[in-house]
């Protein structure tokens, strides 16, 4: 049972606000077909103009009015932030595939479909909850990808007739299934709106899913037993020495040899080696001054020893472009994302631990102000040298196994650091405000990194 007054719970609709005006804002995407990017991005401006100014004016009985409860005590009626992140969204989404409108329809489809009626199953249908999230129940969840499956699927069709129709059907399915897994994170790992976070991951999750094709990846398949084995045999050793080294825990090394699977699969020993590479250098900078750090108060925790969420943060967005290198004919531009994550995961790392270690004097990225060692969003100029010194280390050792010719390595090297920035930026805003971990905000700097040197490479 909600913890909400009863009274407060009997005037408030099964479909809140955010719902409603999810699902008729969808109708705009019927539009999609007979319009340019710039129109389309025009009517989601001034959808979003709409939702900033003129809805908090409206009186219309939905709870947009003040009501006097506070955000805590209303889980059904959403606040007007969830709306304007709603209408932002919808616009970035038109931006970044302005060339691929039937992605930005298919995720505006999830978003409004999937995540809104998730939450009107969840309440009406109730149910067991799910292990990870008590707030979240399995009948939420599964209308989740039901609604957005079919609905992803419907408006991709509307928008683009000439895909084939089995080929939408999985990636949609498989897209919202991507977008239910990041509704349903928990709250202390994540507290930005859904609004913002599902629309980003499921964007770019299936842009790359339209990438894939089936002649790639049969063209790979002769390699792959024997890479298999070889990828299990040298992934299980370099788990046993690493949880032994004590540089990463039991969980940290079971997630790290499923992902140094995957990396393996993309290229071999060559993409590994770029894997490799990120663990010696990240591993070397955490030793590095330990007891200092310890003393601080800022070294990390089990002895400098990774978890599975360190490890997951930092290899997902590799490992899955990785396995993007066979199955696209597009191995250029996604192996050069993979020397990407690894230089900006290298980067961020080293610099955080270096900078902890020699560095007295810390500045906040977004202000510049001096802060204690440690701090996040902290910056310092041992820490960034250190950082750039791993970055270059990483792409100067992909360009030299010949994943990517001089102008790819450029491109790795600056979407890396773009990565980095990035990572420090939320760092000093989401991290700080504990509105995200530690974890996401590496994860968003590694995905930030590939997605950057993906789009340099794809439209060059």
């Amino acid at each position: 049972m909600s913890d909400v007054p009863a009274l407060a719970v009997a005037e408030r609709p099964l479909l809140s606000t955010a719902t409603i005006a999810q699902i008729s804002m969808l109708g705009l995407a019927l539009l999609l077909p007979v319009l340019t990017w710039v129109q389309a991005a025009g009517c989601a401006l001034l959808a979003l103009l709409f939702s900033l100014f003129l809805l908090p004016r409206l009186d219309s009985g939905f709870g947009i009015r003040d009501s006097g409860f506070a955000e805590a005590t209303l889980p059904i009626t959403a606040p007007r932030a969830s709306i304007v992140v709603y209408s932002g969204s919808v616009l970035l989404l038109i931006l970044f595939y302005r060339h691929s409108l039937h992605v930005a329809a298919a995720v505006w489809a999830i978003m409004a479909l999937g995540d809104g009626l998730a939450g009107v199953a969840g309440r009406a249908l109730d149910g067991p909850a799910l292990p990870w999230n008590r707030q979240k129940t399995w009948s939420g969840s599964c209308t989740f990808v039901l609604a957005g499956s079919l609905g992803a699927y419907a408006l991709t069709r509307w928008v683009n007739s000439s895909l084939e129709p089995r080929q939408v059907l999985v990636i949609s399915a498989a897209t919202a299934l991507v977008g239910a897994a990041v509704e349903s994170l928990p709250a202390n790992v994540i507290r930005l709106d859904d609004n913002l976070t599902v629309p980003l991951v499921c964007g770019g999750f299936m842009f790359c899913a339209y990438l894939v094709e089936r002649s790639a990846l049969e063209s790979n398949l002769p390699y792959l037993g024997r890479r298999i084995l070889l990828a299990a045999v040298i992934n299980l050793g370099l788990a046993i020495a690493a949880f032994a080294l004590k540089t990463i825990t039991r969980s940290g090394a079971v997630a790290g040899f499923i992902l140094g699977m995957m990396v393996y699969l993309g290229w071999g020993w060559k993409s590994f080696l770029l894997l490799f590479a990120f663990f010696v250098l990240g591993s070397a900078a955490t030793r590095l001054g330990y007891a200092k750090k310890a003393a601080l108060g800022v070294a990390e925790g089990h002895g400098g020893a990774r978890s599975w969420r360190a490890v997951v943060a930092n290899l997902l967005a590799g490992a899955f472009f990785s396995i993007l290198v066979i199955t696209t004919h597009h191995e250029k531009a996604f192996l050069v994302a993979l020397i990407a994550t690894f230089a900006e995961a290298a980067g961020d790392t080293v610099s955080s631990e270096v900078g902890q270690w020699l560095s007295t004097r810390t500045y906040l990225i977004t202000t510049f102000k001096r802060v204690r060692v440690g701090q996040n969003g902290g910056v310092s100029l041992a820490g960034s040298f250190a950082g750039l010194a791993a970055s270059a280390a990483v792409v100067a050792l992909g360009f030299a196994l010949g994943l990517a010719s001089l102008g790819g390595g450029v491109v790795a090297l600056a979407a890396a650091i773009a990565g980095n920035f990035l990572d420090s930026l939320l760092g000093a805003t989401l991290e700080r405000r504990r509105l995200a971990t530690n974890g996401i905000v590496n994860f968003a700097g590694t995905s930030f990194a590939g997605a950057v040197a993906l789009a340099l490479m794809i439209s060059s």
